[in-house]
């Protein structure tokens, strides 16, 4: 929608508007595939254990190719360069988020803290991210969201394993580093530097696994969901917070930050709406993996899906404000 050199000159309105309609139609969709989830355990289409093959087909197979296409693009200095300010950004993001969510999710009795950092914390950056970020500043966005999306992949499957599964030894650690999605940047990463691309044919059909990511994650979702008790929880207190946490006060945090350095446009909103968006999907699966408590990460997930139709476009404006002040 808008060039990088055009995307400052552009009335904030306008900015506003269009991010508030691409998430709109990005959240409707999220629901209408999570809904279908629902139909299909109600109906016992799907069930438990298949829930479960499907959660585990997701992380092992559909994400490492995600990451892996995300990097089948050509190289260029000028990217090489911003890409690599774009690495720093998302590490620089993921230590203010984390450090701020162990501050304001302390550890208590019978609270599930692990989720609620993990769901404050890890974003749906992938999905809510790459059509706002392409829509807003087109695929050199896009490109430098990949640098989010893995550092992503690299904190959600270490720090993020552990914190849901629990394990905290060495030898789990070293386990990590050694699973699908985390072999998948190397080779990724390695590709782009050595101009290494995919035939078209391999290219095709790694695309048409990697278009499966949203749907299967969001079918998983809706057949935890299912379950869910809609009276109680909307009662929860708990879910708003934690969405506050994620929507609001985390990526206020992160713009704040980001506004103290002179960094090209595209390259820093990029990185903010991807830590921006609502918690992800990601957690629900780990939770089933681990046996923990799924039903109450996918409420947080849906709570934040829904609410971050206001908040994102938020963020958006705020972080032209801040950058107008300096």
């Amino acid at each position: 929608l808008f060039s990088q050199k055009e995307f400052l000159e552009v009335p904030i309105k306008e900015v506003y508007m269009e991010g508030t309609k691409i998430i709109l139609n990005q959240t409707l969709m999220m629901l209408i595939i999570i809904f279908t989830g629902v139909i299909c355990k109600k109906t016992k289409i799907i069930s438990e254990n298949g829930n479960k093959e499907l959660s585990k087909l997701v992380l092992t197979v559909v994400n490492p190719v995600v990451i892996l296409m995300a990097y089948q693009t050509d190289y260029r200095p000028e990217l090489a360069k911003n890409l690599l300010i774009a690495f720093g950004l998302s590490v620089l993001a993921f230590v203010i988020m984390i450090f701020t969510a162990y501050i304001l999710i302390p550890k208590r009795e019978n609270r599930e803290t692990a989720i609620e950092r993990f769901s404050s914390i890890y974003s749906n950056c992938g999905f809510m991210g790459i059509p706002l970020v392409n829509a807003l500043l087109g695929t050199k966005g896009v490109f430098y969201l990949t640098a989010f999306i893995t550092i992503f992949n690299i904190i959600v499957w270490t720090h993020g394993v552990i914190l849901i599964s629990g394990e905290k030894n060495f030898k789990s650690i070293i386990k990590v580093f050694y699973s699908p999605v985390i072999l998948s940047i190397a080779l990724g990463i390695v590709m782009f530097l050595t101009h290494i691309k995919f035939p078209t044919v391999a290219a095709n059909a790694l695309s048409s696994i990697a278009s499966l990511n949203t749907p299967l994650a969001m079918l998983v979702s809706g057949v935890t969901i299912a379950d869910t008790n809609v009276p109680a929880l909307i009662k929860k207190f708990s879910i708003y917070y934690i969405s506050f946490l994620k929507l609001i006060l985390l990526p206020a945090a992160v713009t704040a930050v980001f506004a103290l350095f002179n960094i090209d446009e595209s390259v820093r909103i990029s990185v903010i709406i991807a830590a921006s968006a609502p918690s992800a999907a990601m957690c629900t699966l780990q939770c089933i993996r681990y046996g923990k408590n799924s039903l109450y990460a996918s409420e947080i997930f849906a709570a934040s899906t829904i609410i971050s139709v206001i908040t994102l476009p938020l963020v958006v404006q705020f972080d032209y404000f801040i950058n107008t002040i300096y």
